[in-house]
């Protein structure tokens, strides 16, 4: 038999909550991209520098109104890592469709959470090497193309790095005493670098709805879900976090059926059944 938890039922469920309720603001960030440069024929880079922009008023915002005491800095390892995920994540979907650059992207980033976790001496339970192989295989399923076409190598090499770019920017979260603050920190930072690239794209420009999913994926899915991110992290395991991350593929799949028009396929609730079932099977623990 089983437990997934020794803790009192209601963190476990609080937690359970907060951490779902983040894996689908990144999926959102997956849908909104999607919409903004493949669908809205925004530009990648004009994307990415509303999507940051937008993320630091925000956060800034929100620093103010709470007027706390608290110190906390961002560092240059969250900035430069946050800055790279989401370049690499907007230029990749140019060439790249979404399924492979979601492959990609989460592929990597359990290669670099698990690397992290194995270095830092975590002891990994043979029940979450099964659970995380069941989920990938899930993904593998739900994503790899038909025939067995290759990928674009600059697209995957540019999503292979946004991939390191948010596993990085994860670990960099977990010792984080105030994640709002953090995340400002980070988001101000980055949103100051990005100043140096104005001279090569100069004010985005696009249609209204590359503009407003630019503006949502920054102030809204970005922002904030990543401060709920930072927030969460400290209470899980690192290769916890890793595996409850390979819900998004799925989670971003069933908003573009919902908001893109995409369909419902079997392959797509097979590998729903398989992602689940894994990750299950990571969180749970023999007695």
């Amino acid at each position: 038999m089983f437990s997934c938890d020794n803790s009192p039922y209601a963190n476990a469920m609080r937690l359970f909550l907060l951490t779902a309720l983040t894996m689908v603001a990144f999926a959102a960030n997956s849908v909104l991209n999607k919409l903004g440069v493949s669908r809205g024929g925004m530009d990648p880079l004009d994307f990415s520098m509303l999507r940051v922009w937008s993320g630091a008023i925000v956060l800034l915002a929100l620093v103010w109104m709470r007027r706390t005491d608290q110190k906390e800095r961002g560092s240059v390892v969250g900035t430069a890592s946050l800055l790279v995920y989401m370049l690499g994540f907007s230029l990749a979907y140019t060439t790249l469709d979404a399924g492979v650059g979601a492959l990609i992207l989460f592929g990597v980033v359990q290669i670099t959470m698990f690397a992290a976790a194995v270095m830092g001496g975590e002891r990994i339970r043979a029940m979450r090497y099964l659970g995380c192989g069941v989920a990938f295989a899930g993904l593998a399923v739900l994503l790899w193309p038909a025939g067995g076409a290759a990928p674009d190598m600059w697209g995957g090499v540019l999503m292979a790095a946004a991939g390191v770019g948010w596993g990085v920017y994860t670990l960099a979260g977990r010792g984080s005493q105030s994640p709002l603050l953090r995340t400002e920190q980070n988001f101000r930072y980055a949103a100051l670098l990005m100043i140096v690239m104005f001279p090569f794209v100069g004010l985005p420009t696009g249609p209204t709805v590359g503009y407003m999913a630019a503006l949502a994926s920054g102030a809204i899915t970005s922002a904030l879900g990543y401060a709920l991110w930072y927030r969460v992290l400290p209470m899980l395991e690192t290769t916890t976090a890793a595996v409850a991350q390979l819900t998004v593929p799925v989670i971003a799949l069933m908003g573009g059926m919902a908001f893109l028009g995409e369909d419902l396929t079997v392959r797509f609730a097979l590998a729903s059944l398989l992602v689940l079932g894994g990750i299950a099977l990571a969180l749970c623990k023999a007695r």
